[in-house]
């Protein structure tokens, strides 16, 4: 009797997937490029795509997952070998280049599976060496041509290059490429890419890091464009506005590639502490660079005691909390923006613990009307910035607060405004419009797809309750 019921129960469940999949056919269109036009396919992604979906009771839920989770690899991934390493370059969706802080949030969902998929392994590794190669290029770019194809931008006032798509400086672009180095190490101990090209590039990165101190002069970087976007170029005849030294490193742009207002941006400073401190974890495991690492070790602690005295000011309302941007004397921006660094995205990139009482009062800022770049409308709510304008939410900044997030509630909201805004297309974007999610920006968006993805295996991890 107990195997007769043992039986029935099986033959039932599998009965509920068959009418699961045929409904779920029927009633979301295939968005997903065809399998034979895919760039890269792996076995472990595909294996994952297929297990969470079966556990996810809301089919559209799980058609956008499907969609979204895949989208890195199966369209914006040229994989090759060059001089005998792994080559892989990433294009950011629409656009047809390569930013070092994309190309790394776009694949960072992947490397948990690298274990079971030697080849995604080969192809991660190949994007590391293919960034090691755009550092040693100009540290100073934020995106890069596959060749030398040159770019509309080659007539900016700045060191253009044909190789560089864009030269704005930002620092989280040579941050995300520590970021991504010591993860793929962590997860496979593997240090090959960890080569004569990779020492070098992370020497050069550590020096850009000093230079941009400033603590003498203004440094190599310089920065104008002929433009009608304010934010597209940059004040003080392309040095930045006026700022005091205070051992932060400047950034002339944002994660979003606008101009920063203040030379020191928080959250990317903060997200170089954590980055000079795991690069120094790996010079030590190496027993390479002990000097090397010293170095990264005192200049982490430099802009961390700098992020303490300057960049926590006293709000009359939420108490103390990170400002966006500060210039040393004394001058603050209260703000947070879409793109990770952020300030919402300070726990997800490792530098404070969910329950620190700044980040907790900074949260609760960032997410609410005393934020300018807060909008709630109709349909959603979220995080935008001057990237795009007013009244457009970013779906990454809902993503960022459910990935920053043990609320259950808080997570499920996000996940449903995630739901109701993707405008049937599947997938998502880089905006939306508060009150009418048809009127978007950016159709292809590989970061955000992926960040999604990376959303709903956390949840899966974690509070798999949900999915149900």
């Amino acid at each position: 009797m107990i195997q007769l019921n043992k039986c029935l129960k099986l033959f039932f469940t599998s009965l509920l997937l068959t009418i699961f999949s045929e409904v779920f056919a029927q009633s979301f269109p295939v968005v997903r490029i065809p399998v034979e036009q895919r760039n890269f396919t792996s076995t472990a992604i595909e294996n994952e795509i297929t297990a969470i979906q079966k556990k996810m009771k809301d089919p559209e839920l799980a058609w956008m997952f499907g969609n979204c989770f895949p989208n890195t690899l199966d369209r914006t991934i040229n994989f090759t070998t060059t001089n005998g390493k792994p080559d892989t370059f990433v294009i950011t969706g629409d656009i047809f280049a390569m930013w070092l802080r994309d190309s790394s949030a776009q694949v960072w969902p992947y490397l948990p599976f690298m274990q079971q998929d030697k080849k995604l392994q080969q192809l991660i590794a190949g994007v590391i060496n293919r960034q090691i190669n755009s550092v040693l290029i100009d540290p100073y770019a934020n995106a890069f041509n596959r060749e030398k194809e040159g770019s509309e931008w080659q007539t900016d006032i700045t060191t253009m290059r044909p190789e560089l798509h864009e030269r704005k400086w930002e620092l989280d672009g040579l941050c995300y490429v520590i970021r991504l180095s010591y993860e793929y190490w962590k997860k496979t101990g593997d240090a090959s890419c960890f080569d004569t090209d990779w020492q070098n590039a992370m020497k050069l990165i550590v020096k850009t890091f000093h230079e941009q101190q400033r603590k003498t002069d203004n440094g190599p970087y310089r920065f104008l464009r002929k433009t009608e976007k304010a934010s597209d170029t940059q004040f003080g005849n392309g040095y930045g506005n006026p700022f005091r030294p205070t051992g932060m490193i400047c950034s002339m742009f944002r994660p979003s590639d606008d101009a920063t207002t203040y030379a020191f941006m928080i959250p990317s400073n903060c997200f170089a502490v954590v980055s000079l401190h795991q690069l120094a974890e790996i010079e030590k495991a190496l027993k390479v660079e002990n000097d090397f690492a010293s170095e990264c070790l005192i200049l982490a602690n430099e802009i961390d005691a700098s992020i303490q005295k300057y960049g926590i000011i006293k709000h009359p309302k939420y108490g103390k909390i990170y400002a966006y941007e500060v210039d040393g004397f004394g001058n603050y921006l209260m703000m947070d923006d879409a793109g990770a660094p952020s300030l919402l995205s300070l726990p997800y990139l490792g530098y404070c613990d969910l329950k620190n009482p700044v980040y907790k009062n900074t949260r609760r800022f960032v997410w609410s009307d005393d934020n300018p770049y807060f909008y709630k409308g109709s349909v959603a709510e979220g995080i935008g910035g001057p990237h795009i304008g007013q009244d457009m939410v970013w779906p990454m900044a809902i993503i960022m607060k459910a990935l920053t997030s043990n609320d259950k509630n808080e997570i499920t909201q996000c996940i449903k405004a995630l739901k109701v805004t993707h405008a049937g297309t599947g997938f998502m974007h880089e905006s939306f419009n508060k009150n009418n999610p048809a009127n978007f920006t950016r159709p292809w968006f590989s970061w955000a797809n992926t960040l999604f993805g990376e959303l709903i295996i956390k949840v899966e991890n974690e509070f798999p309750e949900l999915l149900k």
